[in-house]
């Protein structure tokens, strides 16, 4: 019975952990940009060099 207590312990701490690390990211501006991913397909890529395009 007592690693249960212990397991449900750590399993509180690890979501606390991703709590506190999804509002970091969160303040810190991660989850701002809604525009770009969705016409990113739609921009030019100029890395791209004349040998990647050769079949």
């Amino acid at each position: 019975m007592s690693a249960l207590f212990l397991l449900i312990g750590i399993s509180l701490l690890v979501a606390i952990g991703f709590l506190i690390a999804f509002i970091w990211s969160v303040k810190k501006g991660q989850y701002e940009d809604e525009y770009t991913p969705a016409i990113r397909i739609l921009l030019d890529d100029d890395n791209t060099t004349k040998e990647e395009t050769k079949p």
